[in-house]
C-alpha cells in the first residue's frame, strides 16, 4: 500500500488520461493537483470513474478554466477499489499529480 505521491501524468490535449487507479481490495484517500505549465488558459475535466472513459455522472470538475501557471487542487477524494481518477485538458502542458494514502477496506 502506497502513501505520499500515488501517481502523476503529463496530460495530452483532448484525451482522457487515467492518472491513478485504486488497487483491488484497497480504498484510497487522495488529493489531486493539476498544474497548467503552459502560456494559454486550458479547460479541465476531472472524474472519479469506474472505467477509463467516464460517464457524465462521474465528473467532479467540468469545463473548469485553469489559467496559465496556475493550480487546481481537489482534496478529500475517496476512491473505492478499482476506481480511477481521470483527467482531460483542452491544451497540452498540463500535469496532474495524485497523492494520499491507500488502505485496506
Amino acid at each position: 500500500m502506497a502513501t505520499g505521491r500515488l501517481a502523476g501524468a503529463d496530460i495530452a490535449a483532448g484525451t482522457n488520461t487515467t492518472v491513478y487507479t485504486t488497487p483491488a481490495d484497497i480504498y484510497t484517500v487522495a488529493s489531486l493537483n493539476i498544474v497548467n505549465r503552459g502560456t494559454q488558459p486550458t479547460v479541465i475535466n476531472v472524474a472519479i470513474a469506474d472505467l477509463d472513459t467516464p460517464t457524465l455522472g462521474e465528473y467532479i470538475e467540468w469545463e473548469t478554466e485553469l489559467l496559465p501557471k496556475n493550480i487546481l487542487e481537489r482534496t478529500g477524494i475517496v476512491l473505492a477499489a478499482t476506481q480511477k481518477i481521470v483527467v482531460r485538458s483542452s491544451q497540452a502542458n498540463v500535469s496532474a499529480v495524485a497523492f494520499g494514502i491507500e488502505t485496506t477496506a
